[in-house]
């Protein structure tokens, strides 16, 4: 699985999913699919309302040449919303700054009222920023209501096999400011 190691390499531990997790959501549910090149990995879930992008990754000497965009394009022309998880910025970090510049630019938003810290392997919590596109407005109550089917049925699908417990308690991870 060369493209497990691809997006090992360069996703934190601590956003990586089991291989193995990962080859059952393929191989078990019509949702999850990957879409592979030298260029790009991107891993997302088809729901009938929205999609849901697990990784999205543009291999290094791919970068810059507006692959990234470009994948997102294709997704965009099935006319749903798409919904992903990006880390804030990190002043330390080069790559998260430029990461949401990147969504900004391919006209994602993040969704302001929506509170998203799911925990690491060892019960730490940490954030993350929803973000989304959607070809219609869209309130925040809806787009909340579309993460935590993805928490559900993607970060949680067989998550006690693979981890021994429930790996984004949307009740815990997931809160609606008003």
């Amino acid at each position: 699985m060369e493209w497990y190691d691809k997006l090992h390499d360069y996703f934190p531990e601590h956003e990586m999913k089991d291989p193995h997790q990962l080859v059952d959501l393929l191989e078990e549910t019509d949702v999850y699919h990957i879409k592979e090149t030298d260029s790009y990995i991107v891993l997302y879930a088809e729901f009938t309302t929205f999609i849901f992008i697990d990784y999205l990754l543009v291999t290094p000497h791919s970068r810059s040449r507006g692959i990234g965009s470009r994948v997102l394009n294709s997704l965009k022309t099935k006319g749903k919303m798409i919904l992903l998880e990006a880390e804030p910025n990190d002043p330390d970090n080069e790559d998260t700054r430029r990461r949401l510049a990147f969504y900004k630019k391919n006209g994602f938003k993040k969704a302001n009222r929506i509170m998203y810290a799911p925990e690491d392997f060892d019960g730490h919590p940490y954030p993350m920023h929803v973000l989304y596109w959607s070809p219609v407005e869209m309130e925040e109550e809806i787009i909340m209501g579309r993460m935590e089917k993805a928490c559900k049925e993607i970060h949680n699908f067989k998550s006690k096999q693979y981890y021994g417990r429930i790996l984004v308690d949307p009740d815990k991870a997931l809160k609606l400011l008003h």
